[in-house]
């Protein structure tokens, strides 16, 4: 079992407490263990922190740029070691690893381009012999924190541009998912990130949150997560000054309408519904289909699905990894039972696979319901799993409908040949994401990427509208007359 350091003041420490880390292929032996800090220990990082901030927002942005297009470089060539990682803490596919790797580097390249760019806007003044601009400056201390299902994607996408605006950050990675985290710091460290600009706490959250919110330093907090921790950390920020951009739940949804390629949209609904596992905030977990092609859909959706094959993220025979750890296994297989108690038919999977060498990991079947309404609890509840419900119904505006009774809004696909729904769908989607005659995962590092209610807060990752959270506009006058 390895033993890994994290990033405290541009040094690599340890502690006299660990977290062990697992393989959700076979969680009977961790494969590594990080340090398990202490509150005091949060409080040096948020020290730390805020003297890297007040250095790195005054480096030219040209250097920031080359410590992120430097870092991605480094990424790119320790790829296989850093996908290895991903998959024994995560669990995912080497292909699925490799992936996350490549748009990791990719998101800091994209910002480094960026952030040569001057962020600002001149604007006339009624003044005479007067120029007015605004320019964008960073807003301080932001604290990251980022989920155990894309481990090192979210928190590159969450860093680069905080990093390139001038900003520092301490940075929380999942408890479960700790070394991929660390992988992105230790690229970011040896491309000469300035000590102290980033900070990474490895930790039990029960034992540090209370320092890791609180501290006063803080002026900005991105968390992707649950809707429940989200709330919680935003009624905890109420009388703060203190911006909050979150990523929450999904329960995404995908349209086939009558005249849809039927083969393609089954191999479109079933990629965005079971890669990692159904573990991707914009997997497609409701399906939505017009009547008279229902049963076709069906048949040919399930075939998609029993091809799949299960098995650990190492094989590379594997199409469909396991569950991040047993609690999420057995929450996912806990919302499969009440569905069938509440009318739902398995029409394929609904159980645990134990086969073999299976018997030791998370692995849950890729499971398709029907016979699913509005009121089952699975239709509208997030289960973050291979779980996939379909229901008909009889027309374009019924299918709308049931897309936006539901309190997320995060990403929805429509399925057609005409591009008069495909666009009527798109205006009226209440999704942040739309797809037409794709899936909805897969959005690309400059795409503007967030959820509407329940999804999301205003402030969007990614592109150029993630600048709004982590810039703060100053508007400045210059008078050059007499």
């Amino acid at each position: 079992m390895r033993t890994l350091e994290t990033l405290l003041g541009g040094e690599w420490v340890t502690t006299g407490e660990w977290i062990d880390v697992h393989d959700p292929a076979d969680v009977r032996a961790p494969v590594a263990r990080v340090p398990a800090l202490s509150p005091k220990d949060v409080t040096r990082a948020y020290d730390h922190a805020e003297r890297g901030f007040a250095l790195w927002k005054r480096t030219s942005p040209f250097d920031r740029a080359r410590v992120l297009t430097d870092a991605a470089r480094l990424i790119r060539g320790r790829l296989d070691a850093i996908a290895a990682d991903v998959t024994a803490e995560n669990g995912k596919t080497l292909t699925e690893a490799r992936g996350e790797a490549g748009k990791a580097a990719d998101f800091l390249d994209y910002y480094a381009g960026l952030a040569r760019q001057g962020y600002g806007t001149l604007l006339h003044d009624a003044r005479p012999d007067t120029r007015t601009h605004t320019q964008r400056e960073p807003i301080g201390v932001i604290l990251v924190i980022s989920p155990w299902n894309d481990p090192l994607i979210t928190p590159a996408r969450k860093l680069a541009p905080l990093l390139a605006t001038g900003n520092a950050a301490v940075f929380k990675p999942a408890t479960e998912t700790p070394a991929s985290g660390l992988h992105l710091a230790r690229a970011l460290h040896d491309a000469g990130l300035p000590a102290g600009v980033l900070n990474v706490v490895t930790g039990r959250t029960a034992e540090i949150e209370e320092a890791l919110l609180d501290d006063p330093r803080i002026t900005g907090i991105t968390f992707t997560g649950s809707n429940a921790v989200g709330n919680r950390i935003r009624r905890r920020l109420a009388d703060r000054n203190v911006r909050f951009q979150g990523e929450l739940g999904g329960k995404n949804a995908s349209v086939v309408l009558k005249d849809a390629d039927l083969a393609a949209a089954a191999k479109g609904v079933a990629a965005a519904s079971f890669g990692q596992a159904g573990q991707r905030c914009t997997a497609t977990s409701r399906v939505i289909v017009e009547r008279p092609v229902y049963d076709a859909f069906a048949r040919l959706l399930v075939a998609e699905v029993e091809a799949l094959t299960v098995g650990p993220g190492t094989d590379p025979a594997t199409t469909l990894c396991p569950l991040s750890s047993p609690r999420q296994r057995d929450s996912v297989l806990a919302d499969l039972d009440r569905a069938v108690e509440q009318g739902a038919t398995v029409l394929t999977g609904g159980t645990a696979d134990t086969e073999g060498d299976r018997a030791h990991g998370c692995y849950v079947r890729p499971t398709v319901l029907a016979e699913v309404t509005p009121a089952t609890a699975i239709w509208r509840e997030e289960v973050f799993g291979p779980v996939l419900a379909l229901r008909a119904v009889d027309d374009f505006a019924a299918a709308v409908a049931a897309v936006n009774d539901c309190d997320y809004g995060l990403a929805a696909a429509v399925f057609t040949r005409d591009l008069g729904a495909a666009y009527r769908f798109a205006d009226e989607a209440e999704c942040g994401q739309v797809a037409v005659n794709t899936t909805t995962t897969g959005w690309d590092v400059h795409l503007p990427f967030g959820g509407f209610h329940d999804s999301g807060t205003a402030y969007k990752e990614q592109g150029e509208e993630v600048l709004r959270f982590s810039t703060r506009v100053k508007t400045v006058a210059v008078h050059f007359g007499a």
